[in-house]
């Protein structure tokens, strides 16, 4: 019976660890928690580039990680891809933007 109840908390330790382990950054996979950052600063972006009236929303797509913004797509002029630039750094948490976005 006490060999049993050894096992036991053997099992739960063995569980606990690895779970709490599951949750941990590394290099190259996020914490639940900079996941979570990461999608709010997304749906931020996201959500200032359809409020700017000269911008086509659909025609921009918007990645996040680690704070870092990637945006995508197409966009009508020069001017539009500096626009998205700067209105996308506004938003807290952007650490840095890489913009793709190409003029047709």
């Amino acid at each position: 019976m006490v060999g049993f109840h050894r096992i036991m908390k053997f099992l739960v330790c063995i569980g606990l660890i690895t779970l709490l382990s599951g949750c941990a950054a590394t290099q190259n996979r996020e914490s639940t928690g900079e996941y979570i950052d990461d999608s709010v600063i997304t749906a931020e972006a996201k959500n200032v580039i359809f409020n700017e009236p000269s911008l086509k929303v659909f025609q921009i797509s918007v990645e996040t990680y680690q704070g870092i913004v990637q945006l995508s797509g197409f966009v009508d002029s020069g001017q539009a891809v500096d626009k998205v630039g700067e209105i996308v750094r506004s938003v807290k948490g952007v650490k840095s933007i890489k913009n793709n976005l190409i003029v047709k």
